[in-house]
């Protein structure tokens, strides 16, 4: 299968919490890790969340640093990543930051299910691919996003994406800054939610490349080991 090298980008609590349970964003980590989150999203081809975390945070998913603007530029690329959202029904709001802020490709996956009159009017600030009947295939969508010329893909959310991304063995690689604060809440939403593996399945494996003090809290790297 052709796809893009797959990193999970993501900042939790101590008790792996990624926001509280009304699903507001936390101010989890501080200066240093933006510019490192910075530096990531700038070294990266695309941006991928899921729609909950467009609809929660509204985010921009853009490059902030002027000079790995610059960079990149200078490079050759544009500015900002391509910014993609997973999106199997077609709810990003026409209004929201990742379609208008900086400029480059828009990407919403949608399914099949997407009403046409919501896909139509998202195709007019992003590229709508279709990938899945009733849900975005996953699987599907990182070879169509290969053929786009993505290699490198950044995923930075929610719980639900990076865990249906994970168990499909399609990442690679996770950073994840751990904060030093707890957020608690049984429905608070964490690094992987979903539906969960049983005990009856192999779970995912990762094997510690590195664990860096930064700040009040500790960046871990991880890498994915192969499921057989």
């Amino acid at each position: 299968m052709r796809r893009p090298h797959v990193f999970v980008n993501a900042a939790m609590s101590a008790d792996g919490k990624l926001s509280t349970f009304e699903r507001r964003q936390v101010k989890i980590s501080g200066p240093a890790d933006f510019r490192r989150v910075d530096r990531l999203k700038a070294g990266a081809d695309a941006v991928m969340v899921g729609i909950g975390t467009v609809l929660a945070d509204d985010p921009s998913l853009t490059v902030k640093d002027p000079a790995l603007i610059a960079a990149r530029e200078a490079a050759g690329r544009g500015p900002h990543p391509v910014r993609i959202v997973v999106d199997s029904r077609a709810r990003t709001p026409p209004d929201a930051s990742v379609l208008h802020r900086g400029d480059g490709l828009r990407v919403i996956a949608v399914s099949e299910a997407a009403p046409a009159g919501k896909r139509a009017a998202l195709e007019e600030h992003a590229t709508v691919v279709v990938a899945g009947t009733n849900r975005v295939d996953l699987a599907l969508l990182l070879e169509r996003l290969h053929d786009l010329g993505v290699r490198r893909l950044m995923v930075e959310g929610g719980g639900t994406l990076i865990a249906a991304l994970v168990t499909a063995g399609l990442v690679d690689e996770l950073y994840v800054y751990v904060g030093n604060i707890i957020i608690g809440g049984s429905t608070a939403p964490t690094l992987a939610d979903g539906e969960g593996l049983s005990a009856a399945e192999p779970f995912v494996r990762l094997r510690l490349a590195s664990a860096v003090p930064c700040e009040e809290g500790v960046l871990l790297h991880w890498l994915v080991e192969k499921r057989s």
